[in-house]
C-alpha cells in the first residue's frame, strides 16, 4: 500500500459501486498521490503520466509553487461572492489580459466559459437580430447545452434533444463552407486553434486569419476556444499568438490554474461591455483560492522557463514520432504542435493505453484511431524518453499483430 492511501483500490472501486453514478468508464485503479509528471495508485505502483488531468494539470502533480500559495491563500479566503472586490482576482485578470488583451471573465470550468462567450456574442449582437453561430466538424466545446451543440459531433448530441437552435457546422479548413453558412443572423464563429478531442487537428496556415476576415467583413465576432491550447500550451501564452490572429473573444480553462478548477473569458474592450451587470454570472467564478492558484501558475511558466522547455520537448516528440511513422506502417499521420501530440493509427488505437497502463505510462485515445498525448509542460527529457521508449514498444506489438 501506498503510505497516502487509506484503502486498497478495490475497497474504493467498491465504495463507487454503490454510491456513485457510473457514468465515467473508469480504470481499475485508485490514485492517491503525485509528484511532477509520476502518480501512484493505492497499491504503490508509479506511473509515468503523460495525459496529466486530461490536460489540466500543465505543472504535473504538486507543483511547490501552486501548493504553497494555495496553503497560504485558504487560511484567509476560500470563497467570498462577486458582490466583493478580491485583490487575488484583480491580480489574476491582469495577469492574464497584459498577456493577451482586453477584459476577463471568471468561471469554473472550459464549458462555462464556452456558454459565456456563446451567450456574450449573442448579446453583442442582439440589437441586430443576430444569434446565429458557425462551429466545426469534430470540435468539442463542452457538454452543457449550448457547449454541446456547438460541439458538432452526432454522438454527443444522442438522446439529448432537441439541442439549441441557431448553430451550423462546417468543415475544418473549408472557407467556401463558412461562407455558405453566413447570413445576416450570424453572430460568431467559434474554433480551436487545435482541435483536442476531435483528434489534434491543425487548421492551415492561414485558415484563421481567413476567418477573421470573414467574420469581420460581416459584422460578427470571432471566438477562439482556448480551453486546451491556452496557458503555454502551444508555447506561447495564448494558442492565438502561434497564429498572429487575435480573436474577439477567447476561452480557457483546464490548465488555467493548474490543475484548480478555473475558467475564464477574455474580450475585447469593444465587446466586453455587453456582458452588462445581471445578464451573466458564475457564483464560484474568481474564487480567491482559484486566483491563488492561476497567479502560481503564471509565476511558474515565466520562473520556470515553461514556454522554452515546451519547444524543447515538443520538437523531441516530434522528430521521434516521425522516425516511427517511417518504421510502423499502423502509423498514418503524425500530428504535433507544442505538447498537444497526435498520433493517428490507421488501426484502433484504444488497446495501446491499456498495454501502456501495463507497463507504467498513462496516455489517452480519442476519435477510435489517434494517440493523444498532453504531458506537463514541465516535463523532463528523461521522462520524455521514458513515455515514447514505451509507447513506441506497444505500437510495434500492435503493428505485428494479425
Amino acid at each position: 500500500m501506498h503510505p497516502a492511501a487509506k484503502r486498497s483500490s478495490q475497497a474504493t472501486i467498491d465504495i463507487f459501486q454503490k454510491y456513485v453514478i457510473p457514468n465515467y468508464t473508469r480504470y481499475p485503479i485508485s490514485l492517491v498521490h503525485g509528484e511532477g509528471s509520476y502518480i501512484w495508485d493505492a497499491e504503490g505502483n508509479r506511473y509515468l503520466d503523460l495525459f496529466p488531468g486530461w490536460g489540466c494539470n500543465i505543472l504535473g502533480y504538486a507543483p511547490p509553487r501552486l501548493v504553497k500559495r494555495i496553503q497560504e491563500q485558504v487560511t484567509h479566503l476560500i470563497h467570498v461572492p462577486n458582490s466583493w472586490y478580491t485583490e487575488a482576482q484583480g491580480d489574476f485578470a491582469e495577469a492574464l489580459c497584459s498577456r493577451s488583451f482586453g477584459k476577463a471573465f471568471f468561471c469554473n470550468s472550459g464549458t462555462e466559459a464556452n456558454e459565456g462567450a456563446i451567450k456574450l456574442a449573442r448579446l453583442h449582437g442582439h440589437a441586430k437580430g443576430r444569434y446565429k453561430i458557425i462551429s466545426f466538424e469534430n470540435s468539442f466545446h463542452g457538454r452543457t447545452y449550448a457547449a454541446v451543440t456547438a460541439t458538432a459531433q452526432p454522438k454527443y448530441h444522442e438522446g439529448i434533444g432537441p439541442l439549441l437552435p441557431g448553430f451550423n457546422y462546417a468543415p475544418l479548413n473549408d472557407l467556401d463552407a463558412v461562407r455558405k453558412l453566413v447570413d445576416k443572423e450570424t453572430c460568431a464563429i467559434i474554433i480551436e486553434p487545435v482541435q483536442g478531442e476531435g483528434g489534434v487537428n491543425i487548421p492551415d496556415v492561414n485558415f484563421l486569419a481567413a476567418l477573421k476576415k470573414i467574420a469581420h467583413e460581416n459584422d460578427m465576432l470571432l471566438i477562439f476556444d482556448e480551453v486546451q491550447t491556452g496557458m503555454a500550451r502551444l508555447g506561447t501564452w495564448f494558442g492565438y499568438q502561434q497564429w498572429h490572429v487575435q480573436p474577439d473573444i477567447l476561452t480557457m480553462a483546464k490548465g488555467l490554474a493548474g490543475g484548480v478548477p478555473c475558467g475564464a473569458i477574455i474580450a475585447t474592450h469593444e465587446v466586453a461591455p455587453s456582458m452588462k451587470p445581471g445578464k451573466h454570472a458564475s457564483t464560484f467564478g474568481g474564487n480567491p483560492l482559484a486566483m491563488a492558484a492561476g497567479l502560481a501558475t503564471v509565476e511558474t511558466i515565466i520562473e520556470d522557463r515553461i514556454l522554452e522547455n515546451v519547444a524543447t520537448q515538443s520538437a523531441r516528440f516530434l522528430e521521434h514520432f516521425l522516425k516511427l511513422k517511417q518504421e510502423l506502417p499502423i502509423i498514418k499521420e503524425v500530428r504535433v504542435r507544442g505538447m498537444m501530440i497526435g498520433v493517428d493509427l490507421n488501426i484502433p488505437g484504444t488497446p495501446a493505453v491499456a498495454k501502456c497502463m501495463q507497463r507504467g505510462v498513462l496516455i489517452n485515445c480519442t476519435h477510435e484511431t489517434v494517440i493523444r498525448l498532453l504531458p506537463a509542460l514541465n516535463i523532463t527529457t528523461a521522462q520524455v524518453l521514458e513515455g515514447i521508449t514505451v509507447v513506441s514498444d506497444v505500437l510495434r506489438e500492435m503493428s505485428k499483430a494479425p
